[in-house]
């Protein structure tokens, strides 16, 4: 069973042995987010199906969500039906990849884990690695799947809401570690949301600098010295990470278990939601 990271080499062994596999492309472009699809169509991993950050990963309007912010988390019960009918089964190894450096799969990775579901692992070094293996590919829309039966379980991942991070600012049990770039962690540009700035207290890593130049994950040796060194004495086990609307954030969540720093809590609503709520301090620099 693959839980965190899986190499090309080890995904293609797992289809020459046709094991039970579900393979997903989450590729976006969050500025151009009706090219999902076209994306896809022009080259993906045979034997992939699409998962769309917008229409399958998030919750628009009208449909109920568990929060709020640009990207909210679908219900868990529409979660599971919609995997089901991507052919995924429980137990069943799912590997999920982009071409954007783990950006948006590391979103179905938690949410797979969200709902119970262990065996999930991010391609590391997404399609441009596969490609680079030589691995199959496949071009235009998937064939619709076999439907599975999936159901929900209990959550692997701790999952926070604005309402607990409110509670808990400025207290020794949480930190804060927010992935966006550093000009909009500090106010100085805002390209999303209607409010510039971040969370009080919180500290910054963007989630690129989590990966060699290459597009892998650094040496689990390397990125557990870079976030002992970001958090300065502060436990691993008190963050809660965020982003602009709880998408960029998992590359960090995942970069931590990587490292054998354990697992850490997720606020989903991130900073979409929290600066569009009434009341809440926002600060820069």
């Amino acid at each position: 069973m693959y839980t965190t990271l899986i190499t090309a080499a080890q995904l293609q062994s797992l289809m020459d042995r046709q094991s039970a596999l579900r393979v997903f492309d989450c590729s976006f472009d969050l500025m151009r987010p009706t090219q999902a699809a076209a994306l896809f169509e022009e080259g993906h991993i045979a034997g992939a199906v699409h998962a769309d950050l917008d229409r399958d990963l998030s919750a628009k309007p009208p449909l109920p969500a568990v929060n709020a912010g640009r990207h909210p988390l679908p219900e868990p019960a529409r979660v599971a039906h919609w995997l089901g009918r991507m052919g995924l089964a429980n137990g069943m190894q799912a590997v999920v990849y982009d071409r954007n450096g783990a950006n948006y799969c590391g979103r179905l990775w938690w949410m797979l884990k969200w709902l119970g579901h262990e065996a999930v692992a991010v391609l590391d070094g997404g399609l441009q690695a596969w490609r680079a293996a030589g691995g199959s590919m496949a071009q235009g829309p998937a064939p619709a799947p076999a439907p599975c039966l999936f159901r929900a379980g209990t959550p692997l991942r701790k999952l926070h809401t604005t309402s607990m991070v409110h509670a808990a600012l400025h207290q020794p049990g949480q930190t804060l570690i927010d992935a966006r770039a550093a000009p909009r962690f500090r106010g100085e540009v805002e390209p999303l949301d209607p409010v510039a700035g971040h969370i009080p207290g919180a500290l910054n890593r963007p989630f690129g600098e989590n990966l060699t130049p290459e597009g892998f994950f650094k040496p689990a040796t390397q990125l557990r010295a870079e976030f002992e060194d970001l958090l300065a004495g502060r436990g691993a086990d008190t963050v809660v990470h965020h982003c602009g609307s709880g998408v960029s954030a998992i590359p960090n969540l995942l970069a931590m278990e990587i490292a054998g720093l354990g697992t850490t809590a997720l606020y989903a609503g991130s900073w979409s939601e929290w600066c569009t709520t009434p009341g809440l301090p926002c600060a820069k620099g």
